[in-house]
């Protein structure tokens, strides 16, 4: 029986886990997806020792970035990105090859893309600094939009949450989520911006998809803001990753 799986840690609720073995079942592929939460990135050798059946993985946090060393080969994509969430797994002889591939942008720009007006989307904010951000950076380039990080922290490159003037919204009117803030169980919670410049040509993305509608969402709505949650962009990328497993 093959074998694919995803590591990370802490691996609570996983969407892929349920996704995948629903798919085997509706469609009678003789597979299984297992959960490795591994609580250091080099306990990968020990997954690929002991699962000779092994033919793909998920990659999610805190390893899209550690990952990288481990790998025999990267797309160009991937690289660029510096992220993976991906991986090829397959067996030469004794050798097992490892391939790197990043489907948040394919999730994300299929996902936000029906969204964007070209005539009033320009330029984005990207809440957060991690391995996603960078994804939905690229693909924000990619549609033509030009991307700025926001951070909590002062670092090169970034804006903080406190400089965000109503002004800047009205600007940036492109708003990604790429932090945890909001997700269950903390649904009360919410990045601080100014809410209130928001209007009818925002567009508020969030990465999160527990609850539904997060706090995030629903105080750009009340402005008339475009929301979406990342539900139907984790749909895309397992798709993809299914094509990343199995294309040439």
């Amino acid at each position: 029986m093959d074998k694919y799986g995803l590591i990370g840690y802490p691996l609570g609720h996983s969407f892929s886990i349920s996704y995948f073995n629903q798919k085997f079942a509706d469609e009678n592929i003789d597979a299984e997806y297992v959960n490795f939460e591994i609580p250091s990135i080099d306990q990968l050798q020990e997954i690929l020792d002991t699962t000779p059946e092994l033919c793909g993985l998920n990659v999610t946090i805190p390893y899209k970035e550690k990952v990288i060393p481990f790998l025999d080969s990267v797309t160009p994509e991937a690289q660029a990105i510096g992220a993976v969430n991906v991986i090829r797994v397959t067996h030469e002889g004794r050798k097992v090859k490892l391939k790197g591939y990043n489907s948040d942008v394919i999730g994300f720009t299929q996902s936000i893309e029906p969204m964007i007006d070209k005539k009033w989307h320009h330029k984005a904010l990207v809440l957060g600094t991690g391995g996603a951000s960078k994804a939905i950076t690229y693909g924000l380039k990619s549609l033509g939009i030009e991307p700025v990080y926001v951070s909590r922290y002062q670092r090169p490159g970034t804006i903080q949450y406190e400089q965000i003037t109503p002004e800047i919204v009205k600007e940036y009117n492109v708003i990604v989520n790429c932090t945890p803030v909001g997700m269950y169980p903390h649904v009360d919670e919410c990045p601080l911006l100014p809410y209130e410049a928001m209007d009818s040509h925002t567009i508020l993305y969030d990465l999160i998809y527990n609850p539904d509608e997060t706090l995030f969402m629903k105080k750009g709505k009340e402005h008339g803001a475009d929301v979406k949650n990342g539900l139907e962009m984790l749909l895309l990328q397992a798709f993809a990753s299914w094509e990343m497993w199995h294309g040439k």
